[in-house]
Order: structure tokens, then sequence, then C-alpha cells
């Protein structure tokens, strides 16, 4: 029987809605005519992609020269932005797999879209170490591919190398979980859909008939990519962090790197979440699917892990200076008061400060004051890796080597393009694949509702031959509908 307390929480999703609600509801979007709004925000995004394919395009030809690089700060903004964007799509694999795994039934309104910006997000993060070979075109050398070169192989211990296999595999994982959960969306819109896009659906959707065994074999299957998916919230990241970390540069050398990468991805997706799903919520009126419970969850997940970056952070300068190290506490120090101690403010007060706002529940009910604090992360994240890495490459061991680093137009250029290339695959997701999660969200329907006697919800799942609210899931879509 269901929890009698569980019952009495405020509902998932408000407007008490039938399956059939749901399902009109979502196809709507897809099924109508694209807005001015989503085609203004096409075009601002297209143009940003545009000037970043010109920006790369011309970098190919000329070579990495094009970056401000010199022979002290050989990483910089490409490194910077690879970094960030991994970073982003680790919400999506948390509240798509981890949550799952946790039975934390609120994820259905956000974990298909959190999904899809994790794929988009890794397709921007691998742009970079591809331009940053110089030779973009024998990127193919690190598949591990038949050839006549002997014994000659990439050398395994580039971090090159970790980027690459840590995207692949990501990417890879990432996009076969997110089309399974795709499955009996695409068979809901194949029953609605007529002539060419019913044809379309029907080989996208692999001959889902909405049976029991169809069902079964479906949450087996899903359950086993979480549990996989799982491990690279931690792995993924954490191999990043090593690019640093396995260095003897002062301010990269630790072992809180792996830990405080992984928190520091999860609090930067969170963010970006939060951010295009009250854009979405707004525009494509989804305001009954993402109710104020789902946005007060994200921003207590929020600031839960701005307070683990926080901690992070001070743990570092304790490290710096516990150690006696000199060349370690001068690093730190130069962080905090040398040249680049505007961005390492920045980076505080976007990541440590104003998310402390978000422990006062009048904030987190205030739907554009919680837009803006995301805003603002997103932007502290960005510079919490500019900060790491120029830092210590700008003042290392020899004062005789210290030297400056500016970013040239080209750099600019590329980091835009990168987000009007995630931001162009998220309205084109928008528009032509259901941004929520259709049979899901019909699984938690009656959950939630302190109206609903358990009793009576106990009996509907009995009668149904589910068993519990799980069950629910069982459900054929197209019945439902």
């Amino acid at each position: 029987m269901p929890d009698v307390a569980l019952l009495k929480d405020p509902p998932l999703i408000a407007g008490n809605k039938t399956a059939a609600d749901v399902t009109r509801d979502v196809a709507r979007a897809l099924e109508g005519k694209p807005t001015a709004t989503w085609l203004v925000g096409l075009l601002i995004s297209g143009t940003a992609l545009l000037i970043g394919l010109v920006a790369i395009s011309y970098q190919i030809a000329t070579g990495i020269g094009t970056w401000g690089l010199n022979r002290t700060v050989g990483w910089a903004f490409d490194i910077t932005n690879f970094v960030f964007w991994i970073g982003i799509g680790h919400a999506g694999t948390l509240i798509s797999a981890i949550l799952f795994l946790l039975r934390q039934r609120w994820r259905t309104s956000v974990n298909r879209a959190a999904e899809a910006m994790t794929l988009f997000a890794v397709m921007c993060a691998g742009l970079f170490p591809i331009i940053h070979m110089g030779r973009p075109w024998l990127a193919f050398w690190m598949l591990p591919y038949p050839n006549d070169r002997g014994p000659l192989w990439v050398n395994f211990r580039s971090p090159l190398v970790w980027d690459f296999f840590a995207i692949s595999t990501y990417f890879t994982i990432s996009a076969v979980f997110w089309y399974m959960g795709l499955l009996p969306d695409l068979a809901t819109l194949r029953d609605r859909a007529t002539g060419f896009r019913r044809t379309q659906l029907r080989w996208l959707s692999l001959g889902w008939n909405g049976s029991y065994r169809t069902w079964h074999r479906y949450e087996t299957v899903y359950l086993l990519l979480a549990a996989l998916a799982t491990p690279l919230v931690v792995s993924v990241h954490s191999i990043v962090s090593m690019d640093f970390a396995t260095a003897v540069l002062p301010g990269w050398h630790a072992t809180v790197f792996p830990p405080y990468f992984v928190a520091g991805a999860i609090f930067s997706g969170m963010a970006m979440v939060l951010t295009l799903m009250l854009v979405a919520r707004k525009t494509m009126h989804l305001e009954e699917y993402i109710t104020p419970r789902h946005i007060d969850v994200m921003c207590k997940l929020v600031i839960t892990t701005s307070g683990i970056v926080g901690l992070a952070y001070g743990t570092e300068f304790f490290i710096a200076f516990y150690s006696a190290n000199p060349y370690e506490q001068f690093t730190f120090m130069n962080r905090a008061l040398g040249p680049l101690a505007w961005a390492y403010w920045v980076m505080v007060s976007c990541n440590v400060l104003i998310p402390q706002l978000l422990w006062f529940k009048a904030v987190r009910r205030r739907v554009l004051t919680v837009f803006v604090i995301s805003i603002f992360v997103n932007i502290g994240m960005w510079f919490e890796r500019f900060v790491i890495i120029v830092t210590s490459l700008e003042r290392s061991f020899l004062p005789s080597s210290w030297a400056t680093y500016a970013p040239t137009i080209v750099e600019v250029a590329t980091l835009l393009g990168s987000f009007g290339l995630f931001f162009t695959m998220f309205l084109l997701f928008c528009r032509f694949v259901p941004v929520i999660a259709i049979a899901e969200v019909k699984g938690v329907l009656a959950q939630g509702h302190a109206d609903t006697p358990a009793r009576e919800v106990a009996q509907r799942f009995g009668a149904a031959g589910l068993g519990s609210p799980e069950g629910l899931l069982h459900r054929d879509p197209r019945v439902e509908a």
C-alpha cells in the first residue's frame, strides 16, 4: 500500500491532469506550428553557431597560433570551455540515472530535457580537444582501429587521450539511455500521427506495442542502463580533474580535485537545468508539469552542491598554507590578490555567496529570482575553471618564465559558437521531441494528491494488477491517451 504520508505532499503534477491531458499538452508543442519566440531564439542561437563555425574554420586553416597562448600559458580558453561543458552535462545523468535508482518521482518532469542537455553539452565539449590537436583531421588516430603502425600507439599517459575516452564513453551511454527512455513516448506520438510522420515514428519507436512483456523488458533494460550510467557521474569528471591533478604545478597537484570537480559539475549542471527548464516552462506553458515543488527541490540541490564547492575552495587554501610549501602558498595568494583576482572573486561571489539566497523559501518561490541566480552560477563555474587553469600557469615556479594571458577574438568567438551549438540543439529538441517524459509523468499523476485516499489509490493499483505506484509505468500510453 502506498505511503499515506507521501500522498499528503503537494502534487507533482498540478491541475488534476488525466493521462489524455498529459499526452495532449506535451504533444501540442510538437504538432503545432513553431511560435515566434522559438523562431527568434533559433535565429539568435543559429547566428552564434555560425560565428563559431567561422572562427573554427579559421583556426583549422591557420593553426592554433590564432589563440592567445604563449610559452608559459599553453592551456587557457580551450580547456576551460572543455571542462565547463563536460560539467554541464553531469546534471542530466544525475537526474535521469541516480535519482531514478533512488526512486525520486519528481524527476519525471525534468529528466528528458536534462538527458538531452547532457548530450548537447558533451557535443560542445568534444569540439575543444579536437581543435586543440592542431590537426583535427587526424583525430581518428585515437580510436583503437586496426592499423599498420605496428607497436606505435597513442600516448596513453596523455590527458588528451583520457579526455577522448571519457567523452566517447559518456556520450555513448547517455545517448543510449536517452533514446531508450524515448521509446514509449515515440509510440504515443506514432499513434497520433498520420502520413510520412507516422512512418518515421513507427521506425523510431522500434515496434513498441505497449504490452506487459514490452514494458517489463523496457524497465529491466532501463534499470540496467541507469546502474551503468551512475558511475559515469563520478568517473568522467574525475578523469577530467586528473588532467590537472597529475601535474606537479602548484595549484593543480591536489588529491581533492576529483570530488571537487564532481561536485562542481553537478552544481553547474543543475544550474543549467534550472536555466533551460524555467524558460521552457514559461514559453511552452508547462507550469502544471514543472511546478514550484520541482523548482524547490532543484534549488536545494544547487545550495547543497554550492556548499560542497565552497568547502573545496576553503580546503584548497587550508592545505596550501598547512603544507608550508611556498609555491603553493604563493599560487593561492596570487589567485585571491594577483592580476586575476577579479576573476577569482567573481567565481567566489557567483558560486558561494549568491546561491546562499536559496536558503530562503521566499526566494525559491520566485521563478525570476531563481532564474537569475542560475545564470550567475553558470558564469561563476566558467570562471572557476578559468581561474584554476590560467592563474597556475601564469605564475609557476620561475619568475623569469612568468607571462600574462589574454584571449583573442577567435577564442571568444569559438566560445560563443559553442553556446550557439548548445542552444540550437536544445531548441530543435524542444520542437521535435517530447520535452516531458509522457509515460513517466502518467505514472505519477495520482502521486501527491492529498484528496486521494490511500485506500482508493491502492485499489486503483490493484485493479490494474500492478501492486505499486511504480507499476503505473506498465500501462500502455496509447490506451491512456
